[in-house]
């Protein structure tokens, strides 16, 4: 068998292996396995909350599992050692079993997830995340996160650093997922740093120190200013330098200058015509003339008329008069 297959055919096996002892080992607080084949065996390391419900009276139960593993999966010689966890809230795994049996009790699932954050970080952890997805209080599925400290999502850290755990509650509705990351008490991350106050410089870097000292950096910082001044000075000097001087200008030439184009000022204004406005006075005046005539002729009309109107009103009344 080829290396990559032989690296996929073990990983197999090992989840195989994790899935067993959860399904066995789930009420006795199951919290992870390391597995290391040995040229005496396959030795095994079972975390487990209770010990002794792993072990069994007279060792009854560990047997019984040993057998197992040596019929299903096929291992020479399975030496398995239990070890107590003994922080359980610090545990992923046993913290994901206990979330999830919680929500299948009829814990809201809001304040199921606050008492357990807060208890993990009680624990001491550094940071803690809780995610549930599923239908988590109706038909329609949705994610929660519940976050407390730090927690690291990506590389090598998020790996190494943080402890993973995974279950699963099974309701009425559907199935939810239950995702807890922790960070242990402790851990030791990239990013972390920290400041000695007891430390000698020149017993931790003294290169530099020496450096410091031949350099005289604390000189060099007070002559800042003066070389800042110099160079002020230096810079309005080139300017002054760099402006042309301004050429001598005859005063008498100026004002010939400037009476020469106040005379053709002048001339340039006699030169302009006005306007004559006396046609549009007499253009005016016959209009006024017009108007005045045609106002008289219709008076002379009207008087007309009426004339007329007052002869005949006469002769109608006199006709009356001599019948």
């Amino acid at each position: 068998m080829a290396d990559e297959h032989q690296f996929i055919e073990n990983g197999l096996q090992r989840s195989q292996i994790d899935e067993f002892f959860q399904e066995e080992l789930g009420r006795a607080g199951y919290g992870g396995m390391d597995v290391a084949k040995t040229p005496m065996g396959t030795q095994i390391v079972l975390k487990a909350e209770k010990p002794g419900m792993v072990i069994g009276k007279g060792g009854e139960n560990i047997r019984k599992v040993t057998t197992a593993l040596e019929e299903k999966f096929n291992l020479e010689d399975p030496q398995i050692d239990v070890q107590e966890v003994e922080e359980p809230d610090l545990n992923a795994r046993i913290v994901a079993d206990r979330l999830a049996n919680a929500l299948e009790r009829g814990w809201y699932f809001r304040k199921a997830g606050h008492t357990t954050i807060d208890r993990i970080m009680e624990a001491g952890a550094l940071g803690a995340e809780i995610v549930l997805s599923g239908k988590v209080t109706g038909a329609r599925s949705r994610v929660e996160k519940f976050n407390r400290g730090y927690i690291k999502h990506n590389g090598e850290p998020a790996e190494e650093v943080v402890d993973h755990g995974q279950g699963v509650a099974v309701m009425k509705l559907g199935t939810i997922g239950v995702n807890v990351k922790i960070i242990p008490p402790g851990a030791e991350l990239p990013d972390d740093f920290g400041v000695h106050e007891d430390m000698d410089p020149e017993e931790v870097v003294p290169d530099a120190v020496e450096a410091n000292e031949a350099e005289g950096v604390e000189e060099l910082l007070e002559g800042e200013p003066e070389e800042a001044e110099a160079t002020e000075s230096g810079a309005e000097a080139a300017a002054d330098e760099a402006v042309e001087p301004e050429p001598d200008v005859d005063e008498d030439v100026v004002e010939e200058v400037i009476e020469e184009e106040v005379a053709s000022d002048e001339d340039e204004a006699e030169e302009v015509e006005v306007p004559d406005e006396s046609p549009i006075e007499d253009d005016l005046d016959e209009l006024e003339e017009d108007v005045e005539a045609e106002a008289e002729e219709l008076v002379a009309e009207m008087d007309e008329e009426d004339a007329e109107s007052e002869a005949n009103a006469d002769a109608e009344a006199d006709e009356g008069g001599d019948a």
